[in-house]
């Protein structure tokens, strides 16, 4: 049986600077079936997106939106925008590991 991801579920996947020390990850699910898994926080959680980007965990915002089937994830980049050791200066490939999340069984 072939695994559903959540970018499957999504209408877009897509991450973000949030000023030059934050990222900012958007999961725009397509429907509320969509959205009750984006949001299951026993699915996706501080702890798994700490494990995922290897950021702190109590330092990771996350801010579901049930009226507009939104999860957005919000934490510290590793190193600031620009700086020597920063490989993706606007952040837009970090919603990859997200978007790859493999979605449990229903």
């Amino acid at each position: 049986m072939p695994e559903t991801t959540l970018a499957e579920l999504a209408h877009e996947v897509r991450s973000k600077n949030a000023g030059p020390f934050w990222v900012t990850l958007e999961l725009f699910m397509r429907d509320a079936d969509g959205y009750r898994v984006a949001a299951d926080e026993t699915f996706l959680n501080e702890r798994v997106v700490a494990s995922l980007y290897r950021v702190e965990e109590e330092t990771i915002q996350i801010f579901r939106i049930p009226s507009l089937n939104v999860v957005k994830i919000s934490f510290p980049r590793p190193v600031s925008q620009g700086s020597l050791r920063d490989r993706d200066m606007h952040a837009g490939q970090h919603h990859v590991p997200l978007a790859r999340m493999v979605v449990p069984l229903s």
